[in-house]
């Protein structure tokens, strides 16, 4: 049974306190560099005229992959003063499991390092080995920029 569908007529009007543990596919990740725990959740969903509230705690834990070295290491997502606000149409019932699953993913950095981790903080053992910013020719400008403007030069 989904905790996370809510039916409006049934809804009190104090609202409804969801606490629990979902499983690790709750997040139907697929990706190979990514792995997620269960998703614990302590929230309180009320309705307010035309909308309804969500607010409450969530947390999961992750497992990434550093983009510089490869390792692996662990992300918390901790979100402690989660909040959201579901607009209501005329449904008689809300499912708030795509909200919830996309605001924690949405949490998670878009390229993880290991100075990223929050569980175990370490530093990357491939630090400063990948210098992104070629070195300045004469005239001040990068390689990178340096290469666009010779390949421009070659279309006179």
């Amino acid at each position: 049974m989904n905790p996370f569908l809510i039916d409006l007529s049934q809804l009190p009007a104090e609202g409804k306190t969801l606490r629990g543990r979902q499983p690790a596919d709750f997040f139907q990740i697929e990706a190979e560099d990514t792995t997620a725990g269960p998703l614990n959740h302590d929230l309180q969903v009320v309705r307010e005229g035309d909308s309804l509230h969500v607010a409450g705690h969530l947390e999961a834990d992750f497992t990434l992959q550093c983009g510089r070295c490869l390792a692996r290491f662990p992300y918390r997502v901790d979100l402690d003063a989660y909040r959201a606000e579901i607009p209501l149409e005329n449904d008689a019932t809300i499912d708030l499991t795509e909200t919830l699953r996309e605001d924690i993913l949405l949490a998670l950095p878009n390229f993880p390092r290991c100075e990223d981790g929050n569980v175990e903080p370490r530093d990357c053992p491939a630090e400063g080995r990948f210098d992104s910013t070629p070195p300045a020719d004469e005239t001040g400008l990068p390689g990178a920029e340096r290469g666009i403007w010779n390949a421009l030069d070659q279309l006179k």
